[in-house]
């Protein structure tokens, strides 16, 4: 179970916790958004951004199946949220070598693409539990679109000043930092 935070306090918190992510972004050279280590994985911080994507992506995808009267498969065909470390792995896969540029470009279209859903839905329709079926008994829409957004912003600014924290200290690439595993707070993301 989320917050269940009505429209505007999701759209604040989205709003926060993007706004204190590009922060720290806009702190980082190229070099260091492709430096390999922000991770145990080895991601860097493209990967970290192509992760948070891929994540918006499949938030919007599941709201347009259950729109169209269809189940979509959570988290993702062939995967089931207790193997979301293979889920995590195979969207770096798919993503690690594409470029910064194009990473970024997608960073912010699929962040405009969550809000603007968002900015269409009722406080009923986004707090509401069992209002669309695909969320399940005890998930709403806001937390799955919090999961997507403020939460995994959360994770990746951590995230990455931790790792940019230890490369200051001259410990050259952060290690403490892993890819994220399910936990009982959300069903996207975990603070791992």
């Amino acid at each position: 179970m989320g917050r269940r935070l009505k429209k505007q306090a999701l759209l604040d918190e989205i709003q926060r916790e993007r706004s204190a992510l590009d922060d720290t972004l806009a702190h980082l050279s190229v070099r260091q958004m492709t430096r390999a280590g922000v991770t145990r994985g080895g991601w860097s911080v493209k990967d970290v951004l192509a992760h948070l994507v891929e994540w918006q992506q499949m938030n919007l995808d599941w709201y347009a199946a259950g729109v169209r009267g269809e189940t979509p498969a959570i988290p993702a065909p062939g995967y089931t949220l207790r193997e979301l470390p293979r889920l995590n792995q195979a969207i770096y896969r798919k993503h690690h070598r594409r470029s910064l540029q194009a990473v970024m470009c997608d960073y912010r279209s699929y962040h405009d693409r969550v809000v603007a859903l968002i900015e269409t839905l009722s406080d009923a329709d986004l707090v509401t539990l069992n209002r669309f079926a695909w969320t399940g008994p005890s998930w709403t829409l806001s937390d799955y679109l919090r999961a997507g957004t403020a939460a995994h912003y959360l994770w990746a600014r951590t995230r990455i000043r931790r790792w940019g924290r230890a490369a200051a200290l001259g410990g050259g690439v952060a290690r403490e930092v892993e890819i994220h595993e399910l936990s009982p707070v959300s069903p996207v993301h975990s603070s791992t």
